[in-house]
């Protein structure tokens, strides 16, 4: 590995002269900025990170761990942490922990697993000398996953984690359902179905806290028997849609695109269409929303800006010097909105 000095010393200037021009600061002439600069191409120079992390306390590298890469909401999120973190001049790494890889929906109250997972990540990360780390979950939910007297800035990202320490930056859910189901109500739908996640599930509870809310204020009557739990796919939506399907419902308020799916198999099958016959209001923002036919009015999750402003929290933390929030002021809890997309699936009447 060529060093810094073999460099000075191939082109006759001192160390300090190398690091001010890989550093960028104009204190030679141009003429000694061209040489060293051909000779760190030509001898294939890297910096050693790790060594100027010892001597400068920072890395400018910060951790991602992602519960599974393949969650269809991580990417976006990835993105927006590591643009920003780029545009800042800091470097990311990516720990993925393939946790619904390995064990599908089962790992949830496993904490032993989890944990035996998680841990090694954690200690890798925090020995390569990051400057702060990342968690994103797959979910939103309650994470035993930073210890009370951790000392790296960290935030998490998608959930909330039990060290009330530790920032959180998550979806507004509930404020989001509201837009939705007010949408309904303002096309005159007063008999507004539900097709929601597990019943347990923390998006489930502040959608369905949203949609409360938007009949309460539009003093629109709730039935809780129009209330159906899905597992998020289409297949338990179908089932559910169905048994809607048997009541007064003029609307339905689906909480993921995938479910809507679901709902919009049924309402075929059975001589009828989303946008004439049921209107229909998606979750989630899926790409595949739009060529549903007809096209789903959703709401699209914020997930790249979930990413920016997690990396935006976490470099503060960083650049401040504080690795934590005061426990008695309570961490920052920073809840997006999502983005309301009107397509064709909703009708007046």
């Amino acid at each position: 590995m060529v060093t810094l000095k073999e460099i000075a010393r191939e082109c006759n200037v001192s160390p300090t002269t190398v690091s001010n021009i890989l550093n960028g600061k104009p204190k030679v002439s141009e003429e000694t900025k061209e040489r060293v600069l051909e000779t760190v191409n030509r001898l294939g120079y890297r910096p050693n990170y790790i060594a100027q992390g010892l001597r400068n306390q920072k890395t400018k590298m910060i951790g991602i761990i992602a519960e599974d890469i393949a969650q269809f909401t991580t990417p976006e999120i990835v993105e927006g942490i590591m643009s920003y973190c780029e545009e800042k001049g800091y470097r990311s790494i990516v720990k993925n922990l393939r946790l619904y890889a390995r064990w599908s929906d089962s790992w949830y109250n496993k904490e032993s697993d989890y944990h035996a997972i998680l841990e090694p990540a954690i200690r890798e990360l925090t020995s390569i000398m990051v400057d702060g780390i990342i968690y994103i979950a797959g979910h939103a939910r309650v994470i035993h996953c930073f210890p009370e007297d951790f000392s790296t800035p960290a935030v998490m990202t998608y959930a909330f984690d039990s060290n009330p320490a530790i920032p959180c930056v998550g979806i507004d859910d509930q404020g989001s359902a509201y837009e939705a189901v007010k949408y309904l109500i303002s096309k005159g739908h007063r008999k507004i179905g539900v097709i929601g996640g597990r019943a347990d599930n923390i998006h489930t509870q502040q959608r369905l806290l949203g949609y409360q809310k938007a009949l309460f204020e539009h003093q629109v009557l709730y039935n809780p028997a129009w209330i159906r739990y899905a597992a998020w796919d289409e297949t338990s939506a179908y089932i559910e849609a169905l048994e809607l399907m048997k009541t007064e419902v003029t609307a339905v308020f689906c909480m993921a695109d995938r479910m809507a799916g679901g709902l919009y198999r049924c309402l075929n099958e059975n001589g009828k269409r989303a946008g004439t016959d049921m209107a229909v209001v998606g979750f989630d923002g899926q790409e595949i929303s739009e060529y549903f036919i007809p096209g789903l009015t959703t709401m699209a999750l914020p997930l790249r800006k979930i990413g920016h402003v997690s990396a935006e929290v976490l470099l503060r933390q960083i650049e401040s010097g504080d690795s934590r929030i005061r426990q008695e002021d309570g961490a920052e809890k920073i809840l997006i909105p999502c983005t309301f997309i009107e397509r064709e699936s909703v009708h007046q009447i």
